[in-house]
C-alpha cells in the first residue's frame, strides 16, 4: 500500500473551553466537531492504543508529550475496532512517520474515523490550567467569529451519561479456549485485556454490560471479569445491582470501572477526581508486599477510602502521587479488583502478573469446592 505523506490543505483551528479560553492551531484530521470533556495523558508513547481505548468515549484526548505521529498507524495497536474518542490534541504533529509497521499517517487516520484534532497549541499551557481548576468541557470551531457560539453551547451541555452504552458489544460472543471458563462482561474492554486472558488459555463468553447475573451464572463461569469502560460508574444503577448479586456466588476480578463498580456494589463510594489519572508512569504501592508498580491509568473516577471502612472491602494498592486508591479486595468472598490496566498497553508491564493472580484465585477456589 502506498502511503500518502504531507497535507496540502492546511486549515486554521481554534480549540474553544467551556470558560471562554481559545486556543488557535492547526486542524487535521475530521472536521466533525462535538462535545467532549477535554482531558490530558502523559504517555509518551501509544497515541494509537489510547485513541482505540473506549475508556476515553465522550473525551477530548490532549498528549503532553510533545512529538506526536512519528511512527504512524499499523494494524496491530488498537484496541477496538471503532474508536470512540471526541477529539485529539497536540503540540507538534509529524507528517512523516518513520516505523516498519507503520500503515498510514495519523491525519488520515483521524479523517478515515471522524475524529478532529488540531496541532500547534500550548499543550503546557492548557495541561496547568486543568490542573488547576479541573477537566472542562471543550470543541472546535474553525474562525474565531464562531467562539461565542461555541462557549455558549459548551456551558448549556451535559456530559455524556451513556458512555457505557455506546461502547459496549450488543451481542454475546464466544473467545474459545480450552482453559477456565470466564464471562467477560463488557463496559468498553481493551482488545489487549482480552489477548492477556486468552494467552492463559481462558474460554471466554463475552457478554454486553447490561446482562443479568441469572443470564451469567446460567453460564456456569468458572469467574466473571468486569472490564473498563467510560464515564462516571454511578450512572450504571442496573450494573451495580448485578455486580451485587454476582459476589457471592464467584470469583470476580475487575479493571477499572471495574474496580468502581464492585465498590458500589459493596456499599462503598465513588468520587470524580480533579483532573484523573492518565499515562503509563503512575507509581502505585502493593500495600501487601510495600512493592512499587509503574502502572498505566486511564480513569476520572476513584473509589472514596473513607467509605470502605462501612464496607467488605480493603484498600489493596495505593497511588504514590495523590494517596487515592488504586485497588481493592473482598474480605469475605473471592474477589479483587485493580484501578490501574495491568495489561498496559501502552505502558510498563510491572502489573501484567495480576492476570496470573486471577487464574490462582479460580483454581484456589475450585480445590476448596
Amino acid at each position: 500500500m502506498e502511503i500518502q505523506y504531507g497535507r496540502s490543505n492546511r486549515v486554521k483551528r481554534f480549540l474553544v473551553l467551556e470558560d471562554g479560553t481559545f486556543f488557535e492551531g492547526e486542524g487535521f484530521g475530521s472536521d466533525e466537531y462535538r462535545v467532549g470533556e477535554l482531558v490530558f495523558n502523559t504517555s509518551m508513547t501509544g497515541y494509537q492504543e489510547i485513541l482505540t481505548d473506549n475508556s476515553y468515549c465522550g473525551q477530548i484526548v490532549m498528549m503532553t508529550y510533545p512529538l506526536i505521529g512519528n511512527y504512524g498507524i499499523n494494524r496491530d495497536d488498537n484496541e477496538s475496532i471503532v474508536p470512540h474518542v471526541f477529539g485529539f490534541v497536540i503540540k507538534d504533529y509529524c507528517e512523516t512517520p518513520s516505523n516498519f509497521r507503520n500503515e498510514e499517517t495519523l491525519d488520515a487516520y483521524l479523517k478515515r474515523e471522524h475524529i478532529p484534532g488540531i496541532y500547534g497549541v500550548d499543550t503546557r499551557e492548557i495541561t496547568k490550567k486543568i490542573r488547576a481548576i479541573g477537566t472542562l468541557k471543550a470543541s472546535f470551531c474553525n474562525s474565531e467569529s464562531e467562539i461565542e457560539e461555541v462557549v455558549e453551547k459548551l456551558k448549556n451541555t451535559d456530559f455524556l451519561h451513556d458512555q457505557v452504552k455506546r461502547v459496549s458489544t450488543q451481542s454475546i460472543y464466544p473467545i474459545p479456549g480450552r482453559g477456565k471458563k470466564i464471562v467477560v462482561m463488557d463496559f468498553g474492554i481493551k482488545l489487549s485485556i482480552l489477548r492477556e486472558l486468552s494467552k492463559r488459555g481462558c474460554d471466554l463468553i463475552v457478554v454486553p454490560y447490561n446482562t443479568t447475573a441469572k443470564e451469567i451464572m446460567d453460564l456456569h463461569p468458572d469467574a466473571v471479569f468486569l472490564s473498563n469502560g467510560p464515564g462516571d460508574p454511578a450512572d450504571l444503577t442496573d450494573v451495580i445491582e448485578t455486580v451485587r448479586e454476582l459476589i457471592p456466588q464467584t470469583v470476580i476480578f475487575g479493571i477499572c470501572l471495574g474496580c468502581q463498580l464492585i465498590a458500589l456494589a459493596s456499599d462503598a463510594k465513588t468520587y470524580k477526581l480533579k483532573f484523573g489519572h492518565r499515562g503509563g508512569n503512575h507509581p502505585v504501592v502493593n500495600l501487601e508486599t510495600g512493592k512499587v508498580e509503574i502502572t498505566s491509568q486511564n480513569h476520572g473516577f476513584a473509589v472514596d477510602i473513607d467509605s470502605l471502612k462501612g464496607s467488605d472491602l480493603e484498600m489493596s494498592y495505593q497511588a504514590l502521587n495523590d494517596k487515592s486508591c488504586e485497588g481493592v479486595r473482598h474480605t469475605k468472598y473471592p474477589v479483587f479488583a485493580v484501578q490501574y490496566h495491568p495489561e498496559a498497553n501502552a505502558g510498563p508491564q510491572d502489573s501484567n502478573y495480576l492476570f496470573d493472580k486471577f487464574i490462582e484465585l479460580i483454581d484456589k477456589e475450585e480445590r476448596h469446592a
